[in-house]
């Protein structure tokens, strides 16, 4: 990916600021969905796969980060994304939530394994890519689902997504610790100066108790969709813009669609 494959951080934009249109050199689309597609939650619609498909088409973005899914909307966003994308490689990953009464992993309903998934667009027909996958130490034992991370690492391109515990704030704070204090330093070598980019639900808000802005580590900028999806980076980035995108009642989160400018200064000390 371009070396601007470094994602998305953009640091602190206020609610319902300028829409993250323009592709082009030097520019980077990263779009984060939450689908609620397992079939057993009250979210539940059937119709979030074809809208994220669409959401995608229109979109064209670089980087697309998903929780909430099955084992094979990552593949059938895939293709869409492939389509939307034309040239270089698009390289896909999922990683299932460990359900703790059973041992194996949690499942939808149709009887795939559910969890989050991560899609990129590398430049060039024959990049390369590795797929780093795990479960959080820390976890809720009322919870039977177990969370977990998925990071995808390629040239100039470090990625990586998570749905971290809905039950308790302490709990996914501490997660969140776990991932962007071990996990992402552990996970990015041979990256090069790539920067880091996560996007994810994670149950976790600014100004919230606990807050998220307590567990992004000095030199990250954030922006969230006003709740608990975040996107977050490592490196500076100018921003050209960013928005929420309607998801007409598919799913019960908004996609969050950010666009970075290939420009990158070091930031000033965060968090932000």
């Amino acid at each position: 990916m371009l070396a601007v494959v470094c994602l998305l951080v953009v640091a602190g934009l206020p609610a319902g600021s300028s829409d993250a249109g323009g592709t082009g050199p030097g520019t980077l689309r990263v779009l984060q969905m939450n689908l609620c597609n397992s079939g057993r939650a009250g979210c539940y619609t059937g119709r979030a796969v074809p809208r994220a498909a669409d959401v995608i088409a229109a979109e064209a973005p670089d980087v697309v980060t998903l929780n909430e899914i099955c084992r094979d909307d990552v593949a059938t966003l895939e293709r869409t994304l492939r389509a939307a994308r034309v040239g270089g490689t698009v390289v896909s990953a999922f990683q299932a939530a460990g359900d703790r009464p059973s041992g194996g992993p949690t499942r939808c309903d149709n009887g795939e394994p559910y969890g989050i998934g991560l899609l990129a667009r590398l430049d060039g027909r024959d990049a390369r890519s590795s797929v780093h996958r795990g479960t959080y130490p820390a976890q809720d034992l009322a919870d039977p689902e177990e969370r977990v991370w998925l990071c995808v690492r390629g040239d100039g391109l470090h990625a990586c997504t998570t749905h971290l515990a809905n039950t308790s704030g302490q709990v996914a704070l501490a997660q969140c610790g776990q991932l962007l204090g071990a996990v992402v330093p552990e996970t990015r070598g041979g990256a090069g100066n790539a920067p880091t980019v996560l996007g994810g639900d994670l149950n976790l808000r600014a100004g919230g108790t606990p807050d998220v802005r307590s567990c992004v580590p000095v030199g990250y900028r954030r922006i969230d969709d006003g709740a608990r999806q975040q996107i977050m980076a490592s490196g500076g980035v100018t921003i050209c813009c960013r928005r929420a995108v309607d998801m007409r009642g598919t799913t019960d989160h908004p996609a969050l669609v950010a666009t970075m400018i290939g420009s990158w200064p070091e930031p000033p000390p965060g968090p932000y």
